[in-house]
């Protein structure tokens, strides 16, 4: 069975057999411990009067004392969780309930000075109380101030006074007082009325529009339980090891597994919350729902029904509660009652029926185009492939399904077309927002493009260095090449385009990336304990009547620990450089459309360094030095005289400006002419490039069609690839058995 490892946001494979197995040995007899000392009460929770209180279970006590155990034994950084540590997982844990400073107050804060030093020692003890206390505090403010706020919507306010609405407070110190919040929860709800008022709708509307806001704010607040709690919490706590190290509750793991395999089994409908309501958002091409043709974007889902049993009316459920009620194994039965769009919700539900099924997203799957550019009178042909992720259904993989979906070979089927139908001269590889995937992936796609080789270079936390290679002879792609790249494109995308760049086989384009180097291996908590220790887990959540995973428990089968990528080791580029920090540093370089400051590995303060390692043996196909030097020289004239990155410098500049502001004018009038000024000069814009690109001129509110699109990094990436394949001629490269499918 493959063993699945997890980088960036994705997962890949390596073989670690004996080293998990090593890991396996010693968490069971951590685990063992843990079983038994959590019949040891931790300390008492201190209540917080005026709302319900939210408590950790038995299972998360065991957890957290697992995952420090984790670190401190396998994570790469070799980091103790200490009195340090606690201290900035405090401050993350803070920040993260209330970033803007609008909730807790400066004696709430000097409250929770307590926990400063002693998270450490709790977690190692399984003790969450002082967290949950936290946030228990965070919840009651946030009920006093929607309450307050929902008071002050039928106010009357003079909307021609010259005060303004401090929106980040971030910087400011902690308001000593509930009048001093209050006043900012005023200004809050004039600042919204405000916005309402702008949008052109009537006073008594806006009012019952934001009072309806506001309820439903109070209402998803009321529904939080222990695992919205413990995420917030595991999220500080890890990111205070590396950025990269993550642990996930059930219910997000299963997203996190479902985005890597780019299937899940259902219904095939997107969901979204609208007032206590499940609305259909989207309906997924190929699923279900889509062959049925009874939804519909728009109905309203008000009961479930599993099979022929009775339906459980969802009205007023939490949204993710009721996506795991309709979501179910393929070849299962599920019934909805739906008011249709367009109907009132007295109306008579229709209901409807449906088998599950495994639905694939082929949205989220690459995809190709062809466009034509012309350089000097000639005209080429250039495939275009997008790819959203390095994915791969590792589910389907581990169970021996030969026909897996996986990037590779959905890559491979775009190549062939690309080739023998459109008859291409040159492929371009879309990267950008590519935020990684599987590394297993990221080698064999480069190996559709490289002989056999190396592609990347791992060193895990012991030192030891690992080669992985591409070992099938051939290529499926051996014309012009290039790869598009930005600061989002990270992790596989790295490894895959440093390969290209090594081996000389094709021109790297874009901006800097992301500089995320790490490896993090995929833990599913629940493989790691023997079905004994889960048992009693489960007797003990049962006796203890607590809320949480599985309120119901009374078997191991009904206990979910959850999963956790943890950061195991770092790769390196086949000539020996890391791409942590530094990223990928394209041969022709974009101004960025991302602020680099504040995206991008160098931007973590918990991120492992740059460093290098001795280079791999392996033989580059061509030497593109003397070509990437004509190609940079004719973009950088090309981006100099461009109207398109002439506005995206000036967004840029924009952009770090209003980044220093932290309020806004309350006055009506004002707020209407900065707002009218900045449309009007993005609709000018908009006009400029569109008469540049011989289309009509719109008006305003007039909204540009998706056909009306321009993408010009893509196209003065394809100048690029032009002038590859003009300046390159018949340049020759070693790619071996280059004419040999795959």
């Amino acid at each position: 069975m493959l063993k699945w490892y997890h980088i960036g946001y994705i997962e890949l494979e390596m073989d670690f057999k004996s080293f998990k197995e090593m890991l396996k040995r010693v968490f069971f007899i951590i685990f063992t411990a843990a079983v038994i000392a959590c019949h040891a009460a931790p300390k008492p929770q201190p209540i917080v009067d005026g709302v319900t209180n939210v408590m950790p279970d038995q299972q998360q006590q065991l957890v957290i004392k697992e995952v420090v155990n984790l670190i401190e034994s396998y994570n790469y950084k070799k980091v103790q969780v200490n009195d340090s540590i606690s201290s900035l997982i405090l401050d993350k844990y803070i920040k993260a309930l209330d970033q803007g400073k609008n909730y807790f107050l400066a004696s709430d804060i000097k409250e929770f000075e307590k926990y400063r030093y002693s998270l450490d020692d709790d977690f190692k003890n399984g003790d969450l109380s002082g967290p949950f206390y936290i946030y228990n505090v965070y919840a009651k403010r946030l009920n006093e101030y929607f309450t307050y706020s929902l008071a002050q919507i039928k106010n009357k306010y003079d909307f021609n006074q010259n005060d303004t609405y401090v929106y980040d407070r971030e910087k400011m110190p902690w308001a000593v007082s509930t009048t001093a919040l209050n006043d900012t929860w005023k200004k809050r709800v004039k600042y919204e009325l405000v916005n309402l008022n702008l949008a052109g709708s009537a006073e008594a509307k806006n009012v019952e529009t934001l009072t309806k806001r506001y309820q439903n704010l109070k209402s998803q607040i009321a529904k939080n339980n222990n695992q919205d709690v413990f995420q917030i919490l595991m999220d500080a706590f890890t990111e205070s090891i590396d950025p990269h190290t993550n642990y996930f509750v059930p219910a997000r793991a299963t997203e996190f597994n479902e985005e890597m395999s780019r299937s899940f089994e259902g219904i095939g409908a997107r969901l979204q919350l609208e007032n206590e309501v499940v609305k259909i958002a989207e309906i997924i091409p190929g699923g279900p729902a889509f062959k049925g043709k009874q939804l519909t974007a728009g109905d309203r889902v008000i009961a479930v029904a599993q099979g022929n049993e009775d339906f459980v009316d969802i009205v007023g459920w939490r949204l993710d509660a009721t996506v795991s009620k309709i979501k179910g194994p393929k070849g299962t039965k599920v019934r909805l009652k739906v008011i249709p769009v367009g109907k009132e919700m007295s109306s008579k539900p229709v209901i409807i029926e449906m088998m599950r099924e495994k639905v694939i997203l082929e949205d989220q799957s690459a995809k190709k185009k062809v466009k034509t550019i012309n350089s000097n009178g000639k005209d080429y042909k250039v495939g275009i492939i997008s790819l959203p992720a390095f994915y791969a259904d590792f589910k389907a993989a581990n169970a021996g399904d030969k026909n897996y979906k996986s990037t590779t070979r959905d890559v491979r089927k775009l190549i062939d077309s690309l080739k023998n139908i459109d008859k291409v001269d040159a492929i371009l590889m879309d990267l950008r927002g590519n935020g990684g995937g599987s590394l297993v992936e990221a080698i064999s796609l480069t190996g559709l493009f490289i002989d056999k080789g190396p592609v990347v270079q791992v060193k895990d936390l012991r030192g030891k260095i690992e080669v992985d290679e591409d070992e099938n002879t051939g290529v499926a792609w051996d014309g012009p090449f290039g790869v598009m790249v930005d600061r989002l494109s990270a992790s596989a995308s790295e490894i895959f385009a440093g390969a290209i760049q090594d081996y000389g086989r094709g021109i790297i384009m874009g901006s800097q990336t992301y500089g995320k180097g790490t490896v993090q291996s995929s833990i599913d908590l629940n493989k790691l304990v023997n079905p004994g220790m889960l048992q009693k887990i489960a007797g003990l959540v049962t006796r203890d009547k607590t809320l949480g995973t599985s309120p119901n428990a009374t078997s191991a089968a009904d206990i979910n620990l959850g999963q956790i990528n943890l950061t195991m080791a770092k790769f390196y580029r086949v000539a020996g450089s890391s791409t942590q920090h530094k990223g990928v540093m394209p041969d022709v370089v974009f101004p960025s459309v991302y602020p680099m400051d504040k995206i991008g590995e160098d931007t973590e303060p918990s991120a492992l360094p740059w460093d290098v390692i001795p280079s791999s043996s392996f033989t580059a196909v061509a030497n593109l030095s003397t070509v990437k030097a004509g190609l940079m020289k004719n973009s950088e004239q090309r981006v100099a005289n461009s109207l398109d990155f002439k506005y995206l410098k000036e967004d840029i500049v924009e952009l770090k400006k209003r980044d220093k502001e932290v309020s806004v004018p309350l006055n009506e009038a004002k707020l209407k002419a900065e707002r009218d000024a900045q449309e009007a000069k993005s609709l000018a814009r908009q006009n400029d490039l569109r008469a540049l690109r011989g289309l009509p001129a719109i008006k305003k509110g007039e909204k540009v069609t998706k056909q009306d699109s321009f993408d010009f990094i893509e196209d003065e990436s394809l100048k690029v690839m032009g002038d590859f394949m003009q300046q390159s001629g018949n340049y020759v490269m070693n790619l071996g058995t280059a004419a040999q499918k795959l």
